[in-house]
């Protein structure tokens, strides 16, 4: 039973995990732009959930909205004040140009939030709930469950939908899809809108069980990239599939290793995917 317990806890933070990694791999699938400041954008979310329900005293079924609304704001302007530019230029410039990025949000979070860690109300989702004998956290389960409906919807979108297949053909070829009557400046700014809404929304569902500060986009990112690279690059199921690999491995070693070695065998393993698999889960030979 406690095993079945670490696992239904390790796929619900794995879910989130896909969330928030699906929106990266969205955009570096249809631009190879490198987002280093893409956890910083999660961390963005959780900051606007706390502010929130804290200050703004909204319900908690408006701040996951609130968050998404604001950070796909934040994505379009991203787009077109920095990326826009700097697609023009090497693959370094545009490593840098989102490095700076994730600087700017992080210390300017710094200085509106102070270094302390904060957190929500621990019961803001209700007591846990016992089913059939497995102690499930109310707020790991809406943010596992509502992670993983948005996470599946955004690949239905992008597969089944008209803005969708538009985004596809400015991913597959800007220059064709131009002359077939698509933008593709307006199509890369809404993916970089979505890429920020996913973040903001998987940040307002882990605030709600995780510890909030300035750095958290630090360990958070870096956890994106392994779900990105290990799923495929570009490929949103992908994203999904490895999200929730990576989030029961990390459980699963935490309770039989400890807390301490679960990052360990999560990248030892991480490696030994792609040293048979390069191109990740999902991903296309090149």
């Amino acid at each position: 039973m406690i095993f079945l317990q670490v696992l239904v806890s390790g796929l619900l933070i794995g879910a989130v995990y896909a969330l928030f990694s699906s929106g990266l791999t969205l955009v570096w699938g249809m631009m190879n732009v490198i987002n280093f400041a893409h956890g910083e954008f999660v961390m963005l979310g959780m900051y606007v959930a706390f502010v929130a329900l804290t200050a703004l005293h909204f319900g908690v079924t408006s701040f996951g909205v609130l968050a998404a609304i604001l950070l796909f704001i934040l994505g379009g302007v991203v787009y077109f004040i920095l990326i826009r530019r700097v697609m023009r230029g090497p693959m370094l410039a545009q490593i840098l140009a989102t490095f700076g990025l994730l600087l700017v949000l992080r210390y300017s979070a710094f200085m509106a939030f102070g270094s302390d860690f904060v957190n929500l109300p621990e019961d803001i989702l209700g007591p846990s709930l016992n089913w059939g004998g497995i102690l499930l956290s109310a707020p790991k389960l809406v943010a596992g469950v509502t992670a993983l409906v948005i996470t599946i919807g955004m690949h239905l979108m992008l597969t089944k939908t008209m803005l969708g297949s538009k985004i596809l053909a400015v991913a597959e070829n800007p220059n064709a899809a131009m002359l077939m009557g698509i933008q593709p400046d307006r199509m890369q700014a809404i993916a970089w809108g979505i890429s920020g809404a996913s973040a903001g929304i998987a940040g307002a569902l882990i605030a709600t069980f995780y510890p909030i500060s300035a750095t958290v986009g630090e360990s958070l990112g870096l956890i994106a990239f392994v779900v990105v690279t290990f799923g495929g690059f570009g490929s949103v199921p992908g994203a999904m599939l490895a999200g929730l690999l990576i989030g029961v491995i990390e459980s699963l070693s935490a309770f039989y290793f400890g807390p301490v070695y679960q990052d360990v065998v999560v990248y030892a393993l991480f490696v030994l995917v792609l040293w048979f698999r390069p191109q990740g889960l999902m991903g296309k030979k090149s």
